[in-house]
């Protein structure tokens, strides 16, 4: 094969792939090999001040997704702006991914983090730097910057960690409310099993290019079956999870999140608990930096709110941000029900504290907001409900939000609560639920919606609890079919303003496939309204802080050329085999497809998540997902197919994954050869999910 690496692979620093050929003014770009202690070396690329007057301060970005392609075009737009700012702006990609040595063994293991403090303490050392080190990043990226601040290595002054979590086991793709997440569990696993299947870059590492693909594609392994067999929260969840003890946390913590993401609850832990310096922001955004023009809007000017973070806490100016306050968020105005909005309306608000003393605790009893109707009423919803839930993570596509909830309404319990003048709420609503059951496990789901006069219903929250965990989430303690029990079951975290006329919602539901998955016996289970209730966080301050943001700046993306997809399908399509009473979700993730990039790599990405169930049957649950992507050059070619499926009897879930790997080490001449085939089959008990 032609090796077009400016250097051999072995040097210390190199040409950098995959970035713009024009860096703004002033600003130079490297890629270096980071050594580990066991010498496994860490594929980096670092953007640097031209001409700097002396050592700068360094931001950190670290995480798998592969910086010399698939994540170049979001890098391109932050890194050099960082740079252009006088901060060495870095992005790190974990062992065993993109072009780094060594072998990926889980999310956030107890090597990823070794190797991240390994990382920031090279930084602070190198003569370039000041010793100060910052960190950032969003999903990923996010929860590793505040995982390493609760280690508090020296160097580490100061984190933003937007759409991330504190809680690994409850607040993350894997358990909701202690019940599997059956739309991410299963397909996030799908995912992570195709990403840690692609190869190196053979530019980056150099001829023996399949050779190491071979040795990372054996090494290999899903992860979905892992945390299938950890359905309490236990010591492997526990590490990893700020949550553990706040007080850990050393560096200053901006906690940034979104009214479309699942992880914002994490924010607002975030600032009622750490105690270094800390502040939150949560905006209507979906799983995407609020600065991306992605929906919903609107955006803001994240990166120079960002400098303003990094100024303070790496170079000691006083931009104000302790001035600031604790948490800036934004209300949404009710609108139509909608898969996707541009941009919503609202207002920002700032809290001084959270909780804050302007958020007001209003209870009330469900017997109240039936009509005067008495009496238990009886939950027992088809294996359906749920079709209408909605995308666990939004990317702001155009199929990602809930639909009009009438259907879901309509196969769920409905409590409801007319609103005769105008009110905000701003945080969590808590739902308590006086329940018995006929069997010892039972999963209700409870939704927050806003009815407006003509009929429609607009999801503004919901909540998830597993029964078997209402006394905590690290145990399983089952029903006694027939014996009174309270189920306490919190709300995501919301800000919504409810127009006059509007009738307040809640809807409970005894399944909600696919987010959750359900329970091999269905269980029928009935709530005593006069012995349960909701708590509303009604937000009660009539006059604002003037909370403004800056218009959003970034460097000029990496100019990529979109492709179209192999097979053109709609993003999302929900179908009922009337016959059988089955029903189909059928979804592409969107993550971003194909593209050419500048150096002339093609990358092409298919992908499709399919989930079914019949109505009347828990146990005919199967969520599959299907990924084939594909790296070409003209010297050099790499593809891959990975299939995963997952279902369930009352036993246990069965996943079974496959991949298999081809790989072309030369010219258009050279023919394709098999690098792998390989399929896992396992089974996992299940004890309380």
């Amino acid at each position: 094969m032609s090796d077009d690496r400016s250097v051999d692979a072995d040097a210390s620093t190199f040409t950098a792939i995959g970035v713009p050929d024009s860096l703004p003014d002033g600003v130079t770009v490297r890629d270096e090999w980071i050594p580990m202690p066991d010498g496994v070396r860490l594929h980096t690329r670092i953007w640097s001040p031209a001409s700097p007057d002396g050592p700068v301060p360094v931001l950190l970005e670290y995480l798998p997704y592969r910086l010399d392609d698939w994540t170049a075009p979001r890098d391109s737009e932050r890194h050099p702006w960082y740079a252009q700012h006088g901060y060495a702006s870095v992005r790190v990609d974990i062992r065993g991914s993109g072009s780094s040595d060594g072998f990926f063994d889980d999310e956030y293991s107890e090597q990823e983090l070794r190797d991240g403090e390994a990382v920031i303490a090279w930084l602070a050392e190198q003569e370039w730097s000041t010793g100060a080190v910052g960190m950032f990043g969003i999903s990923w990226g996010g929860f590793n910057a505040l995982q390493l601040a609760a280690r508090a290595p020296a160097a580490l002054k100061a984190i933003v960690t937007v759409c991330s979590t504190d809680d690994r086991y409850d607040n993350d793709v894997h358990y909701v409310g202690g019940a599997v997440l059956g739309i991410d569990m299963a397909a996030w696993g799908a995912t992570m099993f195709a990403f840690n299947s692609r190869p190196p870059r053979p530019e980056v590492v150099g001829s023996g290019w399949v050779d190491r693909w071979r040795e990372r594609l054996e090494s290999n392994r899903p992860m979905t079956p892992v945390w299938l067999a950890h359905q309490e929260r236990d010591d492997y969840w526990r590490h990893g999870s700020a949550a553990e003890d706040y007080g850990t946390i050393g560096a200053a913590v901006l906690a940034v999140g979104g009214w479309a993401d699942p992880y914002r609850d994490a924010v607002l832990r975030l600032v009622s608990n750490v105690q270094s310096p800390v502040k939150g922001i949560v905006g209507p955004w979906s799983h995407q930096y609020p600065d991306r023009g992605l929906a919903p809007g609107p955006s803001i000017g994240f990166l120079q709110e960002t400098l303003r973070w990094w100024d303070r806490w790496l170079r000691g100016i006083d931009t104000g941000v302790e001035e600031d306050p604790a948490l800036r968020a934004w209300i949404n105005e009710g609108e139509a029900p909608a898969t996707y909005y541009a941009s919503r309306r609202g207002r920002w608000v700032g809290a001084e504290a959270w909780p804050s003393a302007a958020t007001h605790r209003r209870a009330l009893p469900l017997a109240t907001l039936r009509g005067g109707e008495d009496g238990p009423v009886v939950v027992r919803s088809p294996q359906h409900t749920g079709a209408d839930a909605g995308r666990f993570f939004p990317f702001g596509n155009a199929t990602d939000l809930p639909p009009d909830q009438r259907a879901e309404d309509g196969r769920s319990v409905c409590f409801d609560l007319p609103v005769g003048r105008a009110f905000d709420l701003l945080g969590n609503a808590l739902v308590t639920l006086r329940v018995t059951s006929d069997q010892p496990r039972a999963t209700l789901t409870v939704r927050l919606c806003d009815v407006a006069p003509d009929g429609s219903s607009t999801l503004v929250t919901r909540g998830v609890l597993n029964a078997a965990k209402r006394d905590g989430m690290d145990r399983a303690d089952p029903l006694v079919p027939g014996e009174p029990a309270s189920l306490p079951v919190q709300l995501v975290a919301t800000g919504h303003r409810f127009a006059a006329g509007h009738r307040l919602r809640i809807a409970v539901s005894s399944s909600y496939w696919p987010w959750v998955w359900p329970h091999g016996t269905e269980a029928t289970v009935t709530i005593d309204p006069t012995a349960s209730e909701v708590c509303l966080p009604v937000w009660t301050r009539e006059t604002d802080d003037d909370v403004r943001f800056d218009e959003p700046e970034r460097s000029t993306p990496l100019a990529i050329e979109r492709l179209a997809p192999t097979e053109q399908l709609p993003q999302r399509t929900v179908t009922h085999d009337v016959e059988t009473g089955e029903w189909t979700l059928d979804v592409d993730p969107g993550y971003g497809g194909g593209r050419v990039y500048p150096d002339g790599l093609v990358f092409s990405e298919d992908a499709r998540e399919t989930y079914r169930i019949r109505s009347d049957d828990p146990n005919s649950a199967v969520a599959s997902s299907r990924w084939a992507i594909g790296l070409e050059k003209p010297e050099w070619s790499a593809r891959l197919e990975t299939s995963s499926e997952v279902t369930a009897d009352a036993e246990a879930f069965h996943v079974v994954n496959t991949v298999r790997a081809w790989a072309r080490d030369g010219g258009a001449d050279v023919p394709e050869v098999l690098v792998t085939e390989q399929t896992f089959v396992d089974d996992v008990p299940r004890t309380s999910a």
